[in-house]
């Protein structure tokens, strides 16, 4: 049963409520900080917007009672960050709530599963959570500017696509990181050997895009291998944290265009990293959630034929309590019957020491002869 939508958004009442929307909305002002960092065009969102997952992520994890933290949240990251006027930055605040709580609502109306461990869940946070929310948020907020004059009308469509694939990367990279915590408190305690393997594959991926965003040579593909690596081993455990340090060190390494990016223009770059950061993420994502239900139908087979191995023996055990006794008793009366019939059909040796005229050793218990006891 699909779980129903609130007839309107609430308000958060609870003091545990006002904290989580007070915390969300310091987290939100913190990654907004950190995008802005992370952008080529001055004055627009960063190549990845991780606010927007932060958002999501936390209400699917909560509640939608928490949305003021965003509003408060976006408020303060156009007013402090990027300077614009109280108003508009009130307006895009409010557009990224609205997109935020779209995307949540979509999901909880399909069914989603924070525990992301369905491929229905990965193509629901792709298509609902991410492209379909976040177009709301992006029209609101280059709406905004350019009605504000602070994005001429002529790069409407250039400044929307931008901040569309930013806003869309924030949700498919950031949200899968925060969903993990659903998940943290059931994990068993781990074993050395596997924590040990845990940071063997964050360090291999730090060294190996280390290397690569340093480099003039294009060495961006070798970061596939860790990827699997990572998926296949701690499947989304792995995998989420694994596609958001990769990104945000491609990412860094375009804006200070070292490496591969040394020399490119914006628009190159761009497109160099939306491309590589979708590759990547839903490559490393699809592969990890595809091994969970790989694991999941192995062990539900398992189980079934344990379980059908267990009602056979059982089967036959009661089988043979009940036809051994029966069988037992039926061989000794046929055995009996046999006797019986021998004695009858086959005449003992002082049947014929009675009978003078019967041959005694004619009988077939001694051969075949014609010689008689009178001639013996």
């Amino acid at each position: 049963m699909l779980p129903a939508l609130p007839r309107s958004v609430p308000f958060p009442k609870k003091r545990a409520d006002i904290l989580l929307a007070a915390g969300l909305g310091i987290s939100f002002y913190i990654f907004g900080y950190v995008g802005n960092l992370l952008n080529l065009i001055e004055g627009s969102v960063g190549l990845v917007w991780p606010p927007t997952g932060l958002a999501l992520g936390v209400l699917l994890l909560f509640s939608s009672n928490l949305w003021p933290g965003i509003v408060l949240g976006g408020f303060f990251v156009n007013l402090l960050v990027w300077g614009r006027p109280p108003l508009v930055g009130l307006a895009v605040a409010t557009g990224a709530t609205v997109g935020v709580l779209c995307g949540y609502m979509l999901l909880r109306r399909v069914g989603f599963r924070v525990q992301l461990d369905r491929m229905r869940d990965l193509i629901a946070l792709v298509a609902l959570g991410a492209v379909a929310g976040m177009t709301i948020t992006s029209t609101v907020r280059v709406g905004t500017l350019t009605l504000a004059g602070l994005v001429p009308a002529d790069r409407f469509w250039t400044t929307w696509w931008l901040d569309e694939l930013s806003s869309i990367m924030g949700v498919i990279i950031v949200t899968p990181v925060v969903l993990l915590a659903s998940r943290l408190r059931r994990l068993p305690r781990p074993r050395p050997r596997r924590v040990v393997e845990a940071v063997a594959v964050l360090g291999t991926a730090f060294v190996v895009m280390f290397v690569a965003t340093h480099t003039r040579s294009e060495l961006l593909f070798l970061i596939f291998p860790v990827l699997i690596w990572a998926a296949l081993r701690f499947q989304v455990n792995g995998a989420a944290p694994c596609v958001l340090l990769v990104s945000l060190l491609a990412v860094y390494g375009a804006v200070i265009g070292s490496g591969p990016f040394e020399g490119q223009e914006t628009s190159s770059k761009v497109i160099t990293i939306q491309a590589f950061e979708v590759a990547t993420a839903l490559t490393s994502l699809v592969l990890a959630v595809t091994t969970i239900e790989r694991n999941r139908a192995h062990g539900e087979v398992k189980r079934a034929a344990d379980g059908l191995a267990s009602v056979v023996a059982q089967l036959s055990r009661s089988l043979g309590q009940r036809l051994a006794p029966p069988a037992a008793g039926e061989a000794a009366d046929r055995t009996s019957e046999e006797r019986r019939v021998i004695r009858e059909q086959i005449p003992s040796p002082r049947d014929y020491r009675a009978d003078p005229d019967t041959p005694y050793l004619a009988n077939p218990l001694h051969g075949d002869t014609s010689t008689t006891p009178e001639n013996g």
